[in-house]
């Protein structure tokens, strides 16, 4: 918004000139890219319509997490003999960490 300007004011404004704004009650954003995602959390999120075309603006509270790597995947699989999907399991509960994760698929294995 401008500063010093009415919030009621600029509604009828926007009304006027054909953009429409929506507050979305959302409880978390999540943007997910191929290095991995960003997260809002306590998300404000304000829908805006304007010509036929929507926009989202987004603020809150933004974490980025990391995604895990291919290359990381089949390395723990190489190394562990296990399947894809219990090497981004354990990944996961590593936070990543590639030599972590293959120590306890090994001790999974001895049980």
């Amino acid at each position: 918004m401008m500063p010093g300007m009415d919030p009621k004011k600029m509604q009828h404004l926007m009304k006027q000139m054909g953009i429409k704004s929506e507050d979305i009650p959302a409880t978390k954003v999540i943007i997910e890219t191929e290095s991995g995602k960003y997260v809002v959390e306590n998300p404000e999120v304000v829908q805006i319509t304007m010509q036929g075309q929507k926009s989202f603006q987004i603020s809150g509270e933004v974490k980025f997490e990391e995604g895990i790597k291919e290359e990381d995947v089949k390395m723990v699989m190489e190394q562990a003999g296990c399947s894809e999907k219990e090497a981004v399991e354990a990944l996961a509960k590593t936070n990543g960490d590639i030599a972590e994760a293959i120590v306890l698929l090994g001790e999974k294995a001895k049980e």
